[in-house]
């Protein structure tokens, strides 16, 4: 059997769920919603609105059969329209949440890190990591979540160390961890719900191939991880896993899942 062999158990059969962040083929939410309902779930997919606009979700939600509800992350009210309207579309309360978004006007802008603009900086850690908190304040205030249910967000280890050129994401990433270790307790305690990060290798998204040197930094990782920079469609597999009953043990975590980089000090296929 290849690394590639993919099983159909139906590990989310029965199970409804809310994507974030769905653009084009290449995003990772793309390929885990893609996985969720060939596991079995029924799923709404949402998006910012000028996203739906640049983005192909459409032919997303056509293949999927799953309805699109357009929702600014960042606003309470267009949360608490998505999480009723898909609780109506599904029929009943959501087993899983994933939250995939993120954006630097920054970055974007080529600004210097020794030369942030602040107001940015501010945008970036509200549709980033704020847009988090958002989230699962909403679902709690709402009871949408079903008891057992599991929230994750997408992250990368540039929230523990350096990298010059990440930006203020960075800082970003490492506040949507803390959210999730913070009201992971609060829900765990109250709905057994839980809740946790991803850090996921560098992926050739549209996203990440914005980023300045990412082709160059994507073959570093690749080298340095014993097992090689980990595949989208590897990454949509692992998020299954968080999603199904096979993890209720797990919440508050920040979990690598990037070849084993994370824990590399030195690999000499680099130096060749």
């Amino acid at each position: 059997m290849t690394a590639n062999t993919h099983l159909n158990m139906n590990l989310l059969e029965g199970k409804r769920g809310v994507i974030f962040g769905a653009l084009d083929e290449k995003s990772i939410a793309w390929k885990i919603a893609e996985k969720c309902v060939e596991q079995g779930a029924k799923i709404t997919l949402t998006n910012a609105p000028v996203a739906l606009r640049m983005g192909k979700i459409q032919a997303l939600g056509e293949k999927l059969n799953a309805e699109i509800i357009a929702a600014d992350a960042t606003s309470i009210e267009d949360l608490e329209a998505l999480f009723t309207q898909s609780q109506e579309i599904l029929g009943g309360k959501l087993d899983f949440v994933l939250h995939s978004i993120g954006m630097s006007i920054n970055v974007r802008k080529k600004r210097p890190y020794t030369d942030i603009k602040y107001e940015w900086m501010q945008k970036t850690f509200d549709i980033s990591a704020i847009s988090f908190h958002k989230t699962m304040q909403t679902l709690y205030k709402m009871d949408a979540m079903q008891d057992w249910g599991s929230i994750l967000a997408l992250t990368y280890i540039a929230s523990q160390r350096t990298f010059p050129d990440y930006s203020e994401m960075a800082e970003s990433k490492a506040l949507l961890e803390s959210f999730a270790r913070s009201f992971g307790y609060h829900f765990g305690k109250a709905k057994n719900v839980r809740v946790n990060t991803v850090s996921q290798s560098p992926t050739m998204t549209t996203a990440g191939s914005g980023v300045s040197g990412f082709d160059e930094f994507f073959s570093y990782a690749d080298k340095m991880s014993p097992l090689g920079n980990a595949s989208t469609e590897a990454c949509a597999d692992f998020c299954v896993a968080m999603f199904s009953d096979l993890t209720r043990a797990v919440t508050m975590q920040n979990l690598y899942h990037d070849g084993g980089f994370s824990s590399m000090g030195m690999n000499p296929d680099v130096l060749g």
